[in-house]
């Protein structure tokens, strides 16, 4: 690995920003280009994944989302058994490169004409498969990379890069489908995500206990089972711990989505002017998570700890669904409160909550970073939308309207809380012994 002295002026123009060391700055200069060559990838093919679910009808949705959750489970078997056999500069390359002639195959799919109706289901499970495996990769490499003071200082940096990918690849979209059409676009994903691969091919090593067993560390082999992802985080109380963390995660996101469909569509008439306002919303969460990611995030997580910067979210949750529920009631300006909340919990998902919950897989073993992160960031994440989303409909079928749905989610959301508390004392706990061993 490259070393960059203090004296450089691109160490001194990052210190301004981030506490990065120089032998670090490498790394984590690498892991932002890596993150936004991803999320790029993605967000140029969300448009064109939403679009397919349009012309399918909603009718067909909840297939389509059954077929995800399916194809998830088939997926993680598979992917530990190349965590399994492969060090990770090859079991990740061989990942990417899996969904990269995908998207070849899609794309000689669409230039030949084939039945339309039929690839765009195929791809819209394919996509949502694709881009909770990307990223789920992505932060399984970042936690075995970095340990658990760096990850602190450096996630909330790193993760600027998805969030610039995010912006680059829909307005990529936007701006040249009409231009180039859609099945030119899949290879521009495929060019991002190429460059992705090699990056990780590349990716320099940070030294733990030496040069040597840094090295030793990089061919080394995780072993384990296809399983093992699954059954660890049944046998382990902080694995199950973080997988109701997604489950509760995603209960309050599918609750204020559908509560989004239903008061936009009562306050705005016309499809124009409904996306104004959601286009507005997402201008300002973004701007937000851009400011609080570059400034804020490291410092908040080093200044406070993870018990408080992964409670943020939940403590949100619990506040703006009692606020909901009052708005509902009439006690509170509906659409304010609605966008309020959406804004605040959505910036301070981006900013806090979600790095603060990758920090807690550097706690676990090299085999669990990668394969229960895995299988809880895309098996155990899908299936909570698929459960939020019944549970949504069950509770609509019983009588329930927005209001009474608002106040069932509070004890949910009190039980984010507490859990998300729980997390952040066993992560340090963890981290503690790991020291002391």
């Amino acid at each position: 690995m490259t070393t960059t002295t203090a004296t450089t002026p691109l160490h001194r123009l990052m210190q301004r920003v981030v506490q990065v060391r120089p032998e670090e700055l490498n790394a984590m200069l690498g892991a932002c280009v890596y993150f936004f060559c991803i999320l790029t990838s993605f967000f140029i093919l969300r448009p064109i994944r939403d679009e397919m679910a349009v012309a399918s009808g909603t009718r067909n949705l909840p297939w389509l989302f059954l077929g995800t959750l399916g194809t998830m489970l088939v997926m993680n078997p598979l992917y530990a058994s190349l965590v399994s056999k492969f060090p990770v500069k090859k079991f990740i390359p061989i990942t990417y490169g899996f969904f990269v002639s995908n998207l070849l195959l899609f794309y000689a799919a669409w230039t030949l004409g084939w039945d339309e109706v039929l690839t765009g289901r195929a791809f819209f499970i394919w996509t949502s498969v694709y881009n909770l495996f990307i990223v789920s990769v992505f932060w399984g490499m970042m936690a075995d990379a970095f340990d658990a003071g760096q990850a602190k200082r450096l996630f909330g940096f790193i993760a600027v890069g998805g969030t610039l990918g995010s912006v680059m690849g829909s307005g990529l979209t936007a701006f040249f489908v009409e231009r180039v059409g859609v099945a030119n676009l899949l290879l521009v994903s495929a060019g991002f995500l190429s460059i992705a691969l090699l990056i990780v091919a590349t990716f320099p090593t940070l030294p733990r206990e030496g040069a040597t067993s840094a090295m030793k560390r990089e061919d080394e082999i995780i072993g384990g089972g296809a399983l093992s992802g699954m059954t660890h985080v049944l046998a382990s109380p902080y694995l199950s711990g973080i997988a109701v963390f997604i489950l509760l995660y995603t209960l309050g996101s599918t609750v204020l989505y559908f509560a989004q469909t239903d008061i936009i569509g009562q306050f705005y008439e016309n499809r124009e002017a409904r996306t104004a306002v959601l286009g507005k919303m997402e201008f300002i969460t973004q701007s937000i998570t851009a400011f609080g990611q570059l400034f804020l995030t490291g410092r908040l997580i080093q200044r406070f700890g993870l018990a408080v910067t992964l409670a943020a979210v939940p403590f949100v949750s619990l506040i703006g669904f009692v606020a909901l529920g009052l708005g509902n009631a009439g006690v509170l300006p509906l659409l304010a409160t609605f966008i309020a909340f959406s804004v605040i919990r959505r910036s301070t998902e981006f900013v806090m909550t979600n790095p603060s919950r990758k920090i807690l897989f550097t706690a676990v073993s090299r085999e669990d970073k990668y394969k229960a992160s895995s299988f809880i960031e895309t098996f155990v994440y899908r299936g909570g939308d698929q459960l939020a989303s019944w549970g949504y409909a069950g509770l609509v079928a019983l009588g329930l309207s927005l209001t009474g749905i608002s106040w069932v989610t509070v004890p949910f959301a009190a039980a984010f809380l507490a859990l998300a508390v729980w997390l952040g004392r066993q992560h340090k706990k963890l981290i503690d012994q790991q020291r002391t061993a």
